[in-house]
């Protein structure tokens, strides 16, 4: 699977690990520490959003952070406005 880069996917990254953090304490499924790492965020917040049926699950052979980077990186865009700076 070669994925297409988003126009600024770091920040559309950087959004989906507090928008899903947020979602993940609001729904009571995770609380987060300062110690957690990144990688570990991206993968609980990708398991909790597939969980969910928020997002499609990437295929076995295709499951990496990299990829699960990306898949969070498209569930952010998607909701944004239309209209937002970080989608231009």
């Amino acid at each position: 699977m070669t994925t297409k880069k988003l126009k600024n996917e770091a920040e559309l990254l950087k959004l989906a690990i507090q928008v899903g953090m947020f979602y993940a304490e609001r729904r009571g499924a995770a609380r987060f520490e300062a110690t957690d790492s990144a990688s570990d965020k991206i993968e609980y917040i990708y398991r909790l959003l597939v969980h969910d049926q928020q997002i499609q699950p990437l295929a076995k052979d295709q499951l990496s952070e990299l990829n699960m980077k990306h898949k969070l990186a498209l569930w952010a865009a998607k909701q944004l406005p239309a209209e937002h700076p970080l989608l231009r």
